[in-house]
């Protein structure tokens, strides 16, 4: 009965998955606050979502994304940047999509199509446009005037342009960071003068919300030259993993009423799970959305039974999994900088009740646990893997049990 074509789990990069676990107040920030806000003409930062690969830092901001064209917002792809290319020319491409949603070409004022041309000579030329003076404003302006543009006309249309890039840490030129992040963020801080019934004039936001994905190390890009600046603008968050109670609970409805597919003679059939698969796929997951919807896979595709026993995880896991959650946790593990990644490893040969800041710095062959604290409050506040406390423990359950432990074999 169970195919991979009814399989609801998604493992792959960017995917949204039908089985969705935790992420509530992201969600709920966007629904409550984020839109609402912009909407009504009101300031609201942009969100930077950090996290290491894996996190669901992209699925999450892609199901907003969905939400969003849902209710009819204006939104823009995923803009995924990559590594040495320019981000000016990718973000004035999709900005003269939505110029096309918001009608601008249409518009038949000289300013405007001015300003279109400008932004379509960048989407050629990006940061390495040749400006002279009566050449016109610099690129990074360009895209900021545009997208006041498309902000006052999504105003008269009731929608919020949403725009979402990826990988930002990709963006290492400096110049074209701070083009960019200046660009995106005038236009968040800008104002619209609006009467109010009275006369009286006050300063109204645009209808405009921005998300930025990526690595955790863009904290440190984006902060070294703007620093308070792009604090101001936009608020960064770097995701933690999921507990096992929301895990337990996206896999509740396998439990309660099954999960509906599609029969080969066009009918349909419910596909059930144990409360002892539930609890291995949790327990194996270790809090990471990417091991979650892997192992949800594996155990889907362990047999065509309509109930997905313990058995079916633990060998689908086996035998599709444990590879590739091993080189999961190991390509976090080469990211760190050597410092980080000796602390982690000192810290796991300690017993739990052990690792104090004193013992891990005196297992490193430091004088004093001092010269520890700046490694690990890195790894604690910018890369979310260790949580400070007495005793400090792993946050990244599985970058532990992979130090600690057999995981990710399965007994």
């Amino acid at each position: 009965m169970r195919t991979p074509l009814d399989s609801p789990f998604s493992p792959g990069s960017d995917t949204v998955p039908l089985v969705w676990a935790g992420r509530i107040e992201h969600l709920s920030d966007w629904r409550d606050a984020l839109r609402p806000r912009r909407a009504a003409g009101i300031h609201e930062r942009g969100r930077t979502i950090l996290g290491e690969a894996g996190s669901g830092k992209s699925a999450l901001v892609r199901r907003i994304a969905s939400e969003a064209l849902e209710d009819g917002d204006w939104v823009t792809p995923q803009l995924r940047i990559p590594s040495g290319s320019d981000p000016i020319k990718r973000v004035a491409s999709a900005l003269l999509t939505l110029a096309d949603t918001a009608g601008l070409p249409a518009a038949g004022e000289q300013r405007i199509g001015d300003l279109l041309r400008r932004v379509e000579s960048v989407t050629v030329s990006g940061t390495s446009l040749s400006v002279r003076a009566q050449d016109g404003p610099e690129p990074y302006t360009a895209l900021t005037d545009l997208l006041i543009e498309i902000g006052r006309a999504a105003t008269k249309h009731h929608a919020v342009v949403m725009i979402h890039i990826d990988e930002v840490q990709n963006i290492t030129d400096e110049h074209a960071r701070s083009q960019l992040l200046i660009a995106l963020g005038d236009a968040l801080t800008h104002e619209e003068p609006t009467t109010l019934p009275g006369g009286l004039s006050v300063g109204s936001a645009l209808p405009i919300a921005v998300y930025l994905t990526g690595l955790p190390e863009f904290a440190d890009m984006a902060g070294a030259r703007s620093g308070a600046t792009f604090a101001r603008r936009f608020q960064t968050t770097t995701l933690e993993t999921i507990d096992d109670d929301d895990l337990l609970t996206a896999l509740h409805p396998f439990i309660s009423q099954g999960w509906p597919i599609t029969t080969a003679d066009g009918g349909t059939d419910r596909i059930f799970m144990e409360p002892d698969a539930q609890r291995a796929i949790v327990e194996l997951s270790c809090g990471e959305p990417f091991l979650f919807q892997l192992a949800g896979q594996c155990a889907w595709h362990a047999s065509t039974d309509s109930i997905i026993t313990a058995e079916h995880v633990r060998t689908g896991w086996s035998r599709q999994a444990v590879h590739e959650a091993e080189a999961h946790v190991q390509r976090i593990l080469d990211r760190l900088p050597p410092r980080e990644r000796e602390f982690v490893e000192a810290m796991a040969e300690l017993a739990p009740e052990e690792r104090s800041l004193t013992n891990i710095a005196e297992k490193l062959g430091h004088k004093r646990a001092t010269d520890a604290g700046p490694t690990a409050q890195r790894l604690d506040l910018t890369r979310r893997i260790i949580q400070r406390g007495r005793p400090y423990r792993f946050q990244h359950r599985a970058v532990g049990a992979y130090l600690t432990s057999g995981w990710p074999e399965v007994s």
